[in-house]
């Protein structure tokens, strides 16, 4: 990777921010605006707060900054649930660590490698232009030089201030999870309920449903309640589909001609529709009238289909309720058979969040599938390297020279050159990473993970290996390969040299990433230009119900399948690059600070959770943080040695006690958030629980209808989400 100059770097960051603050005015300026107020105040508006009670449209327009700082943790929880708490714990505690390390690194490497007399020969680039910025890092220091020590020492206070908040931290979400689990104002369902899995064969004489419910009275006779046994829903899924399209084509359609009436004659015009194919050919029909009459075809059939379905397509699964918490708790935690693939027993998750087709899986289905998944994501690692490496070589501008020679007059010009040196290969990359999040959520929901936010764990822990092994390691290694691949060749046993000297000429590129990330991209997010000009096209030309509005400005939840290794990959950035280039932990600081500040808003007001964990994403931010903490460690233990220090040793006990923390910190914390503690789940509620309610809240819209008996309760479950979604 060639390096950029200084007068380049100073461009992209001066850029970076003026795009931000044109961005944070927008932002001010809509969303003051009422026909604004859905795309910047959602989730008030759900909870029927109004965002402009008091006259406060008039406001200061910084004064979300101020709501934001004065907003407590309970805010957070009360407006957007346990599992936002949680990941701002996450940005307080990297924000710290980088905070305290900062404090220390800053004053004390910046003038030790500034002032080192030889070094200037030692970290020129091949072309023989010396960076400002690389005078301030490691490069700068002499190889042997008792300079080092420095360097070294610093390296042990990171490792010691991560340790310390990581285990605080640790401490605190295990609280924030107990809180949430013995609450006694709220009735969680799923806290009343087990799910059971791999059932066996159904004896002859007896329905999956007395299999089931003899089966756990006989183990829990004093707590069970009933159970509910999961039926293959997919035809019923498809009829329910298609009724509920008719219901909002007709409600369209009769806004459409209520519209009429105030727009034409007072009498209105009826609105048409083609029956042929996409609407475009067939007969014109009245559309009122065609959609009463489809709803009314189709309602008795879906009546039909679904007693068939809760009657005669049982499958091997079930949910199982009990009459406290903490029995259900206990069951859940429970070895029921002796044979490790029957009777297998996990808590429920949320209903909104289960995965209904997946259920079905069979135990050793699932871990064949497992190992397939994890196959198929390590190709995807290495053969994504590929092309990285092979973009982030060819973005820069000597090799689009060399390869596009009928670009040289135009990139030779000095504007031009500048801004694509800024921002070429920054943008290349988060590009192409925009490409793989949904690959990666198909390929854990085929594990056969039963819950959303199981998936969204794992999909996220797959992107992360990803982002580090193709962005960190491919960068850094890619273009380095590629600018001195003759080098090599000559001389093979100097690669690690090489490589190693490459890391401080790679600072400045990650420099720029990590200011284009917190610059750009919470400009955006804060000022939400997208969904807003999409909400107004749709505003304008689409909707006409109210139902179609809400779906065109609902803002979804903070994708944390994406986020969160997103910020795990700046982690390890400035994590690794602290004592290279302690320059960057400023960068690290405004990303981490920047967001925290950012996504407060957001959490805020905008943002709506999709379900609700409590906190079970704590565990693997964690692990994480300490895997990068380890990244680091390894890397300058590297580069150390190809530094000569004679003393790169005394970083091995470093390596081991960061291993020797996390095995602790897994085997204290790390049981309760996979499962519930019976002392959390032993606090009674304080009122009864309606265990009427708390069964009904399982059964989907497609398995229910009005005239239901309680019978077909018996039976009724389906693989569609409580908020309709097939998966």
């Amino acid at each position: 990777m060639t390096q950029m100059d200084f007068s380049s770097f100073l461009t992209s960051l001066g850029t970076s921010f003026l795009i931000f603050v044109v961005l944070m005015l927008l932002f001010s300026w809509l969303s003051r605006k009422p026909g604004n107020a859905v795309i910047y105040y959602p989730n008030w508006i759900l909870k029927g707060l109004d965002p402009f009670e008091g006259g406060s449209r008039t406001r200061n327009p910084f004064s979300w900054i101020r709501e934001a700082m004065s907003s407590t943790e309970q805010d957070v929880i009360s407006i957007s649930g346990y599992d936002t708490a949680v990941y701002f714990v996450f940005l307080s505690t990297v924000l710290g660590i980088l905070v305290l390390s900062g404090l220390v690194l800053l004053p004390v490497l910046l003038p030790v490698a500034a002032t080192d007399d030889n070094g200037k020969s030692a970290a020129t680039t091949s072309n023989g232009i010396f960076s400002d910025l690389e005078k301030l890092s490691m490069g700068n220091v002499k190889s042997k030089s008792p300079r080092l020590w420095a360097f070294l020492l610093a390296l042990y206070w990171v490792s010691f201030v991560t340790y310390y908040l990581l285990w605080k931290a640790y401490k605190h979400v295990s609280g924030l999870r107990a809180d949430a689990l013995m609450s006694r104002e709220v009735v969680r369902p799923e806290q009343f309920a087990i799910l059971v899995r791999d059932i066996p064969p159904v004896p002859e004489g007896q329905t999956r449903k007395d299999q089931v419910d003899s089966y756990f009275k006989t183990i829990h006779p004093e707590t069970f309640y009933r159970s509910m046994v999961v039926t293959n829903n997919k035809e019923v899924n498809k009829i329910w589909k298609e009724l509920e399209g008719y219901k909002k084509k007709l409600a369209r359609a009769e806004a459409i001609y209520e519209k009429s009436k105030t727009t034409g004659k007072p009498e209105g015009a009826r609105p048409t529709n083609k029956i042929g194919f996409l609407g475009l050919i067939g007969k014109k029909v009245d559309s009122i009238e065609y959609y009463n009459a489809k709803i009314n075809e189709v309602t008795p059939k879906l009546e039909v289909e679904q007693k068939v379905t809760r009657k005669e397509k049982q499958q091997n699964s079930a949910l199982v309720f009990f009459t406290s918490r903490v029995a259900a708790a206990a069951a859940a935690q429970s070895l029921h058979a002796h044979i490790v693939d029957k009777w297998t027993v996990t808590d429920a998750p949320e209903p909104r969040q289960l995965i209904w087709s997946n259920l079905k899986i069979k135990f050793f289905q699932r871990q064949l599938r497992q190992y397939v998944v994890y196959v198929l994501v390590a190709l995807t690692i290495l053969f994504y390297m590929i092309p990285i490496g092979f973009i982030s070589a060819l973005t820069t501008l000597d090799n689009l020279k060399k390869l596009l020679p009928f670009l040289k007059s135009t990139v030779n010009i000095a504007a031009i050159k500048t801004v694509m040196e800024a921002y070429l290969p920054q943008l290349a990359l988060i590009i192409f990473l925009a490409l793989l999040p949904k690959i990666l959520m198909c390929l854990s929901k085929a594990e056969g993970i039963p819950s959303q936010s199981h998936v969204v764990r794992a999909a996220s822990g797959k992107y992360f290996y990803f982002i580090v092994l193709n962005v960190f390691i491919g960068v850094t290694i890619g273009g380095t390969l590629f600018s001195t691949f003759k080098t090599i060749q000559k001389k093979p046993d100097s690669i690690v040299s090489i490589l190693a000297s490459s890391l401080p000429l790679n600072a400045t590129f990650f420099l720029t990433f990590v200011a284009l990330k917190f610059f750009v991209g919470y400009g955006l997010q804060l000022s939400r230009l997208v969904p807003l000009i999409i909400y107004h096209l749709k505003r304008k030309y689409i909707c006409k119900t109210e139902a179609e509005l809400k779906e065109a400005w609902f803002p979804g939840d903070l994708g944390y399948g994406t986020r969160v290794p997103g910020d795990m990959l700046i982690v390890t950035i400035v994590l690794c690059y602290s004592v290279i280039a302690p320059i960057i932990i400023p960068f690290g600081v405004v990303y981490f600070g920047l967001g925290w500040l950012i996504l407060r808003n957001q959490a805020l007001k905008v943002h709506v959770p999709a379900y609700e964990s409590y906190g079970r994403m704590w565990p693997h931010m964690h692990t994480r943080i300490l895997g990068s903490l380890i990244l680091y460690q390894l890397t300058m233990f590297g580069y150390f040695g190809a530094k000569e220090f004679y003393y790169a040793p005394f970083l091995i006990p470093l390596i081991i006690l960061s291993l020797t923390f996390g095995y602790v910190c897994s085997q204290k914390f790390y049981r309760f958030f996979h499962d519930t503690a019976l002392e959390v789940a032993c606090h009674e509620l304080k009122e009864a629980p309606d265990m009427e309610q708390i069964f009904r809240a399982y059964i989907p819209p497609s398995s229910s209808f009005e005239k239901i008996d309680d019978e077909d309760y018996e039976y009724a479950l389906s693989q569609v989400s409580r908020s309709g979604s097939f998966v």
